[in-house]
């Protein structure tokens, strides 16, 4: 048996223990296909936060789907098939998203008082913030909506928007204390 075909019989293996309720052998298949759905979105993806939204995304797909597995089937078509759907809905709703912003030719001018070095400062951590976070800070701090509200409208889980906010501010936080 090649040590491909050892690995597959092993993920099911850990799948059927899953579904039975070893949270142990949950933990252990999430541990060995966590790299495996990583390296399947980066030939998709290039966006480092996207890329970990959709494989947070997907390994909960995967929880709520595991009744679905068959263990006489191979677990790897089943997972890839769980992170194409997840991946693509991702999409849609990106796209979606997008659609809703207007687009124009030139940023408007950010006029900065004379001497105001912390204001460049925060506009310089912003501008290093990813498009989600960024939506997500302006969502939930600026507008003022829930988390809840904020997924709602962005079309994500309340997770990964909790997510998005928290890594927001850790990168905030990083950039302007050093």
């Amino acid at each position: 048996m090649a040590l491909d075909d050892e690995k597959s019989v092993s993920r099911a293996q850990l799948m059927e223990r899953a579904q039975g309720g070893d949270r142990e052998a949950f933990h252990s298949l999430f541990k060995e296909v966590g790299p495996l759905i990583t390296r399947f979105l980066r030939r998709r993806r290039s966006d480092n936060t996207e890329i970990e939204d959709i494989c947070q995304d997907a390994m909960i797909a995967v929880y709520k789907s595991r009744h679905t597995y068959q263990p006489e089937r191979p677990f790897e078509p089943w997972l890839f098939a769980i992170v194409r759907k997840v991946s693509a809905e991702h999409f849609r709703r990106e796209r979606q998203r997008l659609g809703f912003l207007i687009q124009v030719d030139e940023l408007p001018e950010i006029c900065l008082k004379a001497g105001s070095s912390q204001d460049l400062e925060l506009r310089e951590a912003m501008e290093q913030l990813s498009p989600g976070q960024m939506e997500a800070l302006s969502l939930t701090k600026v507008i003022g909506l829930s988390i809840e509200e904020a997924a709602r409208r962005t079309g994500t889980s309340v997770g990964a928007m909790k997510v998005r906010v928290h890594r927001a501010y850790e990168s905030l936080k990083r950039a302007l204390l050093s």
